[in-house]
């Protein structure tokens, strides 16, 4: 049985540390930084098996426009648990607690082509992503992200509103395919793209590869040719006023969907 609950105490911000290491192996987060974020609005949730914490998602209030968000920047869980649900349950006790301290919007970023992440945070948490942010950490030495561009998605979790609380989902049948996914001679996935067109359709999709960190081992080259081409188009989609608010995944490859932000229901409504 795992248990989600919030983290307050210096014991537990250590915990996180090492946590962090075994995750990443990268330098961790100081615990003085991670208590006075907990003390000042932010927001620390851990998962444990018994005694052991297994996964934690890390978020510190930020402000943008006039406008307070909780900035949630880090989720982690460790391998042997993965694939367990973990992620979602600690997002959803996160947004929780965040109603609770007076939030009504969560922002995080992740790497669109790591489709794991983009399933959980679009298609089962219904966050919507409209901003593409180039290279957004620099170049990364860790081992998801060495040797690219750290391009994100923008995510944003309007926790109150009504395409959040009441699954409000737009009509995504039907969407028109911005390009095609084939495979080479080495089995590996191939961007192919599409005829140039105006973005007039309520729905668009790009397929995307299903493991985007075998296809970096295999070929470099390859992935970052996939980064390049998802990054025209989806900057191409965002700014015709398109968000992305759903990942389908198929037998061989996974597909982003996009609507017309417009036509969401991202309002807030009282919980």
């Amino acid at each position: 049985m795992i248990e989600i609950r919030e983290l307050t105490t210096i014991a537990e911000m250590e915990q996180i540390q090492e946590l962090e290491w075994k995750v990443w192996g990268s330098e961790t987060i100081p615990t003085h930084q991670t208590l006075t974020a907990v003390k000042n609005g932010g927001i620390m949730v851990g998962a444990y098996d018994g005694e052991q914490l297994v996964g934690f998602s890390y978020g510190f209030a930020g402000f943008r426009d006039g406008k307070s968000y909780l900035c949630s920047h880090m989720l982690g869980i460790d391998e042997a648990y993965r694939s367990q649900g973990i992620g979602e349950k600690l997002k959803r006790t996160q947004r929780e607690i965040a109603i609770a301290k007076g939030y009504d919007r969560m922002h995080w970023t992740y790497d669109p082509l790591e489709t794991r992440n983009g399933y959980l945070n679009l298609t089962k948490l219904n966050g919507i992503c409209d901003t593409y942010v180039e290279n957004c950490y620099g170049e990364m030495q860790d081992g998801f992200n060495q040797g690219l561009p750290s391009d994100r998605f923008e995510l944003h979790w309007h926790l109150t509103s009504p395409y959040v609380v009441e699954k409000h989902l737009p009509t995504i049948e039907g969407a028109a395919a911005l390009n095609t996914l084939t495979f080479n001679e080495e089995n590996l996935p191939v961007f192919i793209a599409g005829k140039e067109q105006e973005l007039t359709q309520s729905a668009y999709s790009l397929a995307v590869p299903k493991d985007f960190q075998s296809l970096k081992s295999a070929s470099q080259e390859l992935a970052m040719d996939w980064r390049l081409q998802t990054r025209a188009r989806f900057q191409h989609l965002f700014k015709a006023g398109y968000a992305a608010v759903r990942l389908q995944p198929s037998e061989t490859y996974n597909e982003y969907i996009f609507v017309k932000k417009e036509t969401l229901a991202l309002g807030g409504k009282p919980q």
